[in-house]
């Protein structure tokens, strides 16, 4: 691969947007928030929980309904997981983890678009893959006019 002075510039400016991202409101917000679960003792102690129930469920899983202890793992991995995304400090950092993933969903758009209309850019969100021809991912056969 030959690097033309055009290539080095496009990565330069890829750079500086990836330095751009670092230094924004959400980015600041989503370390302070991954520092505060990390410091937070009672956080950290329901993520062990969560973890090993996790495993637990998991085994289960195998066996399904037939396993002696479905229904009672099942029950406590539902209230564990609904305890840890109660929790003040980790609902704010997934919520600061969504700011950041919308950023860059937005910014993946604006680049996308800024190629070519027909670029599909694969979101994740309902209201980014709206703005494209197919909606990010195509399951009708190029029914919608895409070229699948």
């Amino acid at each position: 691969m030959i690097a033309t002075l055009e290539k080095i510039l496009l990565l330069d400016r890829a750079e500086e947007l990836a330095k751009m991202i670092l230094q924004s409101e959400e980015m600041a917000d989503y370390y302070k928030c991954l520092d505060d679960v990390r410091e937070d003792r009672e956080a950290q102690q329901l993520i062990k929980a969560f973890n090993d129930i996790k495993d637990k469920y998991e085994e289960v899983q195998r066996f399904g309904k037939y396993h002696p202890d479905y229904h009672s793992v099942s029950r406590e991995t539902r209230e564990l997981k609904r305890k840890v995304d109660l929790h003040d400090t980790i609902y704010a950092f997934k919520q600061a983890e969504k700011a950041v993933q919308e950023l860059l969903d937005e910014i993946s758009v604006l680049v996308g678009r800024a190629v070519s209309e027909h670029i599909k850019v694969p979101t994740g969100n309902p209201f980014f893959d709206s703005l494209s021809s197919c909606g990010g991912g195509c399951g009708s056969g190029g029914g919608c006019s895409c070229s699948a």
